[in-house]
């Protein structure tokens, strides 16, 4: 494992970090058993920075029951986030911290953030609530050991926000597919002169890994067949000096496997002319197919009218990048489409809860209405009638003779 210096604490952090949002699942909830293998052979492959926080449904209490078990704690740098969206006033700052602490089983937490911070209106909010008096006493204490936020909003905003507080290291979403998105390279290069910069959504939620167009997986595989789409994506960030640590959301132990090995083998400044031209011709594919910059946190859910925004997302961009009849077939399937009681976009009040929730700012509500334009056209809803009530007569009990 590589490992790059945090600026303010002199720690070395390693390359690679574990994001916790995604730990492996069964029948909703979260694998233990899985989880602490994926863990414990993380951290027994060098990786020492485990990224969670409160609003990840059970992430907190299975990774510090795991680090308590195997008591390694000690061994890694927990961060985790305070769930800003949730606090309603000074005392809450506490009753959020508090609750971390008991769930991660520790007294103190290594790197902790203000989770999903605007624009500065947000967090001058904040401020005024008193939250940098609660943070200096919680650092005082030896609670808190490093104080960072993440960010999910304009460069500018960024950059205000970036310079109205001591911040000691900051997380941004940052890949090939839009280097000048949220905080963007102007960003990554003013946080990085003065403090760690953590990257998240390195393969947008996965969509630079098993969602991109086969033209453009083409292109990667004829520039170098040994190198898959995720380590094109994972090492054109790692080329940058400025990036401290890249989190990913690792669920399997192939995975973990394969990034390990990417991050031994990435450096900065490493690539060539030519492949920065393969980067450009892949992206030229990718956002002629990807429409709707959805990652798939699913933080807009749940929909009070239960419409699946992601999977709505989802088929309608995959109806571009694999073509229409698989985008409607997985539109149909995500949505409920046929059943009395589906969760397609029809079913919209525009109350924007959603858009309030999303981290990538998205104009949710008008997204939804061109998702329902392109995949409810009227001969479609035709047949969705039909079907309805096939299914309908087939539910109904047969009569006895």
């Amino acid at each position: 494992m590589q490992f790059r210096i945090d600026k303010k604490s002199n720690l070395k952090l390693s390359v690679l970090g574990f994001g916790c949002m995604r730990f492996p699942r069964n029948l909703g909830a979260i694998d233990m058993q899985k989880t602490e293998k994926l863990i414990m052979d993380a951290i027994h492959g060098g990786i020492n920075y485990f990224d969670t926080a409160y609003i990840y449904p059970g992430s907190e209490e299975a990774l510090g029951t795991i680090l308590q078990k195997n008591k390694a704690r000690e061994w890694i740098y927990i961060a985790t986030k305070l769930p800003l969206i949730l606090v309603q006033g000074y005392d809450d700052f506490d009753k959020f911290f508090n609750k971390q602490l008991e769930r991660l089983r520790t007294s103190y937490i290594d790197y902790y953030l203000m989770h999903m911070i605007t624009d500065m209106a947000y967090w001058e909010k904040f401020k005024n609530w008193g939250i940098e008096k609660w943070i200096e006493e919680k650092k005082q204490s030896g609670q808190i050991k490093q104080i960072g936020f993440s960010f999910h909003g304009s460069q500018a905003e960024f950059l205000k926000v970036l310079d109205s507080y001591s911040w000691e290291f900051c997380q941004i979403q940052y890949n090939y597919s839009d280097p000048n998105f949220q905080a963007g390279l102007v960003g990554l290069k003013k946080a990085a002169e003065s403090m760690s910069v953590i990257i998240m959504e390195p393969l947008l939620g996965g969509k630079l890994a098993n969602s991109l167009p086969q033209k453009a997986v083409d292109i990667f595989k004829k520039a170098n067949p040994a190198l898959s789409p995720v380590a094109w994506a994972l090492r054109w960030i790692w080329n940058h000096k400025e990036v401290s640590v890249i989190l990913s959301g690792m669920s399997d132990k192939n995975q973990l496997a394969e990034n390990l090995n990417i991050a031994d083998t990435a450096f900065p400044q490493m690539l060539t002319e030519q492949e920065h031209e393969t980067y450009s011709d892949v992206l030229n594919v990718f956002n002629s197919a990807y429409k709707i910059r959805c990652t798939g946190c699913n933080y807009c859910m749940p929909c009070p009218k239960n419409i699946n925004i992601p999977g709505c997302f989802a088929s309608y961009n995959n109806s571009f990048s694999m073509g229409f009849s698989s985008g409607m077939k997985q539109y149909i399937t995500s949505t409920a489409l046929v059943s009395d009681n589906p969760s397609n976009p029809l079913r919209c009040v525009k109350c924007g809860m959603c858009e309030q929730k999303c981290p990538q700012s998205l104009g949710i509500i008008r997204y939804l209405e061109i998702v329902r334009k392109r995949m409810e056209p009227f001969w479609i809803r035709g047949i969705v009638k039909i079907a309805r009530s096939f299914l309908r007569k087939r539910a109904r009990p047969r009569q006895r003779v």
